[in-house]
């Protein structure tokens, strides 16, 4: 979670002082790419609608692409694969493209995991976004930080305000004067 505000437009996250104008570099993980495919409401769709905005930089490697593609084929049969096509294309035509030299298999616990590491490290990135923050316990002896999609939308400045009410985020209304 975010530690505080601080003055002069910035987030202090773990220990590190984020201005919010610079454009954080991301990785993101596959359960979000699924997520946002599954629901068009939640902070991964937002975040997969702000691809190609500039509001953040995003990194992929073949390897993530690869399996971004299987796994929406295998859990979203229902898509078309036109659709599929033209959503990873355009995922690939708004990211930087990172090679990996090298591989630590495993340092995390699952094999697939080590892979956004991996190309998180390779691409110098800020973030690796994921719903999966266990899983990625190990990543901040590399400098990276891991933080949900609402975290990022919030370090963007693209989180709508809302209420924190009992757990649950209801979107903040004005009240009618009577």
């Amino acid at each position: 979670m975010f530690s505080k505000k601080i003055p002069y437009n910035g987030w202090l996250f773990n220990g590190i002082v984020y201005n919010t104008k610079m454009k954080p570099k991301i990785v993101i993980d596959t359960n979000v790419i699924i997520t946002a495919l599954k629901s068009n409401k939640g902070a991964s769709n937002k975040l997969l609608q702000f691809f190609g905005t500039g509001k953040f930089i995003s990194n992929i490697s073949v390897a993530l692409v690869i399996e971004y593609e299987a796994i929406i084929k295998r859990l979203l049969p229902n898509l078309d694969e036109q659709e599929i096509n033209y959503l990873l294309d355009y995922i690939c035509a708004t990211s930087n493209h990172t090679k990996i030299y090298y591989l630590w298999r495993p340092c995390l616990n699952d094999p697939k995991d080590d892979m956004v590491l991996e190309l998180a490290v390779a691409a110098e990135a800020d973030f690796i976004v994921t719903y999966n923050l266990k899983d990625f316990k190990l990543s901040n002896k590399f400098g990276i930080n891991v933080v949900t999609p609402k975290e990022i939308l919030k370090l963007i400045g693209e989180l709508p305000w809302v209420l924190l009410v009992l757990g649950f985020l209801i979107p903040y209304t004005r009240l009618p004067k009577y």
